[in-house]
């Protein structure tokens, strides 16, 4: 649906779209509905040129007259027998409203209609093609309506008859599948035209109605290339059935080219012009008068057969106004031309021979459009003169029509022209600064393993501060691995003793006047702190927690101390050098040993301060934040336990010197006699 409410938007003229609102108006009026419908719906859905539409309302259409008249419609006709209307909107848009009917067919060429729905009405049509509605109505606008799969035909550009008798009940049909395949190229389907040619061979275009006959005699003449469906109806016969006078050789083949031409470069500057009464004209040049006028006679519109003859009246007015004193500058001459009868426009400027008639035609096709290449708008968009603003198409032709009357020759003119037009220069936007952030405050990032293999543990000056000032350390060879064994109610024990190492912790932390900063950035290894944080002695067992320490040597000869079956799970790390333990930290272990081993420190003093990719490192007793390193104890007898494995040490551990920084550091800061 919304396609076709974009075609009924975009492909048909302004008069042609004025002229549906103006039938929708009526409709509503009278309570009714209406759709769309024949040639204009074929010719919107295959992308030709609507040149008369066909409007299909549900009652009788001829009650609709006196509203037609009011909204500015003329009557050009009606027929009585299928209650339809022929009718004229500005813009010589000719309209054919008709009423929904079916047809009966009781003799060849006789048919009886009766009142019916649009989906009969349909059903009653000539070809699938020209089987389809679209709707006008408020609450369906758009609507497609193709009972018969006219859509699948137009896009095979295939003319299938709607009846197998079609050919047989209205012979007009003939007339007309030869009139289509000229106009659109198209061909009947292999079925079709076998019937086509059954009922040519039958002679039933004998029963040809004075009506078909009519509108199919008028059809000629609103086609886009007459001659040529002249020329065709000509070679199979049907014009004998028609009218015997009218001939190719009574046509003005030449005054037919160049009246296309001309209707074409009117075209090109906005004159929609509709050539039918004048290629009428041209198409009957050679008849006599008898001949014209009864061929006028039989034409299907009346109003038609007015304009037609009026033709040579609204050129002569034309032509006058032209000429006119009030009208002798280019801008009203233009103003003129885009604005009077384009029929006459067009007759005007095919018959005239006045020189200063055809001066101005040449101006107003050849001269006046170069002006357009004049106007300025690299400078309009300088000036902030865009086509959103309102008014803008005024503007432009405005302009334009100051240039052909020779003004506006500098940009200095056109400057000062387009000044009051201009709209002022926006305010420049304020600019939003982003506040710092407070001094000294800590940045996250985020690190990938590879981006932690290429930097240094804690930088050499804190490197020093874990190893020592002239320690090396070889981290990952041969060093013992600790296994720790957790009974099944050591974990509520554990809990209690590592509340009251918390608690030892703080009163030290208190007491130390010097701040223990981390070392490392990564996170500190579960398995290595959790001995320290638990209370756990070096090489003895917790009766209290249930909880025993195994060391097992790595690589070495040494004999592995025998230990129980764990109950839960087994953690494997690698514990690195230490510093002997001080006497503080030995005070504040629960057990009350010393502890000398380096595997397992009390007070949690030896415990790994990081881990960096199963690498375990170390820092001082004196260093380590007994606090911190509970609460992680604390946190990992709840989690489940992590394999670390060695891995290779890194360069930058290996440095043996201590770092100038680290010297001055120390320099700095004495020890702290306790």
């Amino acid at each position: 649906m919304p396609d076709y409410i974009y075609l009924l938007e975009n492909r048909l003229s302004n008069d042609q779209r004025h002229a549906l609102s103006q039938l929708r108006e009526a409709a509503r009026e009278a309570g009714t509905i209406l759709f769309l419908t024949g040639d204009a719906v074929r010719d919107l859905t295959s992308g030709h040129a609507v040149r008369e539409l066909e409007v299909a309302v549900h009652g009788n259409a001829l009650k609709l007259k006196k509203t037609v008249e009011k909204l500015g419609g003329k009557i050009w006709g009606e027929d009585e027998p299928s209650r339809s209307l022929y009718l004229c909107f500005p813009g010589t848009v000719r309209v054919d409203l008709i009423s929904t009917h079916r047809v009966e067919y009781p003799k060849p060429g006789k048919p009886v209609f009766h009142p019916a729905s649009i989906q009969e009405d349909l059903h009653r049509r000539d070809f699938t093609a020209n089987s389809m509605a679209i709707s006008l109505n408020e609450g369906s606008f758009g609507l497609l309506m193709d009972p018969l799969n006219g859509a699948a035909d137009i896009e095979s550009r295939t003319l299938r008859l709607v009846s197998n008798y079609g050919f047989l009940e209205e012979s007009a049909l003939l007339i007309r599948a030869t009139r289509y395949r000229t106009r659109l190229g198209w061909e009947l389907d292999p079925r079709s035209q076998a019937r086509y040619e059954n009922a040519k061979n039958e002679g039933v275009i004998e029963s040809l109605s004075a009506h078909a006959r009519s509108q199919e005699l008028e059809q000629i003449g609103h086609e886009e290339e007459g001659l040529k469906v002249l020329r065709t109806l000509e070679g199979e016969g049907w014009m004998k059935f028609l009218f015997p006078a009218w001939t190719v050789e009574k046509a003005d083949e030449q005054k037919l080219n160049a009246l296309h031409e001309l209707a074409v470069e009117l075209l090109m500057q906005g004159v929609h012009a509709d050539m039918s009464a004048a290629q009428m004209q041209l198409l009957t040049a050679g008849l006599s008068q008898k001949d014209l006028a009864a061929l006028k006679k039989s034409l299907l519109r009346p109003g038609f057969v007015e304009e037609w003859n009026s033709l040579d009246a609204l050129a002569a007015g034309f032509s006058k106004m032209l000429l006119a004193k009030q009208n002798a500058a280019p801008s009203a001459s233009y103003k003129l031309f885009t604005s009077y009868d384009p029929e006459a426009i067009l007759w005007l400027g095919f018959t005239n021979k006045n020189a200063v008639v055809q001066e101005r035609y040449h101006e107003f096709l050849k001269v006046w459009p170069e002006a357009r290449q004049r106007i300025p708008y690299a400078l309009m968009q300088e000036m902030r003169i865009t086509p959103e603003l309102s008014g803008y198409g005024d503007l432009v032709q405005s302009l334009f029509l100051e240039l052909i009357d020779g003004k506006l020759k500098t940009p200095e003119e056109m400057r000062a022209f387009l000044e009051p037009h201009s709209p002022p220069v926006p305010p420049p936007q304020p600019t939003v600064k982003r506040s710092r952030g407070r001094r000294g405050e800590a940045k996250l990032k985020e690190h990938t393993f590879e981006e932690e293999e290429e930097e240094p543990l804690g930088g050499e000056e804190e490197m020093d501060e874990i190893g020592g000032d002239e320690e090396e350390f070889h981290l990952g060879e041969g060093l013992p691995k600790v296994e720790i064994h957790l009974g099944r109610d050591g974990e509520e024990e554990a809990a209690e003793e590592i509340e009251g190492a918390e608690e030892a912790e703080e009163a030290e932390t208190e007491a130390d006047e010097e701040e223990v900063e981390p070392v490392l950035k990564a996170p500190i290894s579960r398995a290595a702190e959790l001995p320290a944080k638990a209370g756990l002695t070096a090489n003895g067992k917790n009766e209290k927690s249930k909880v025993r320490i195994a060391i097992k040597p790595v690589e070495t000869a040494k004999p592995k101390r025998e230990s129980k079956p764990a109950a839960e799970a087994v953690l494997p790390v690698t514990p690195a050098k230490t510093k002997p333990v001080s006497a503080k930290a030995t005070a504040a272990s629960p057990t009350g040993r010393k502890a000398e081993e380096p595997a397992a420190p009390a007070n949690g003093g030896g415990a790994p301060k990081a881990v960096k990719k199963g690498l375990a490192v170390t820092k001082s007793p004196q260093k380590l934040s007994a606090k911190s390193a509970a609460k992680a104890a604390h946190a990992n007898l709840k989690s489940k336990p992590v394999h670390a494995t060695p891995a290779k040490p890194s360069k930058r551990l290996h440095n043996s010197k201590p770092s100038k920084a680290a010297a001055k550091k120390s320099a700095a800061k004495p020890a702290k006699k306790r």
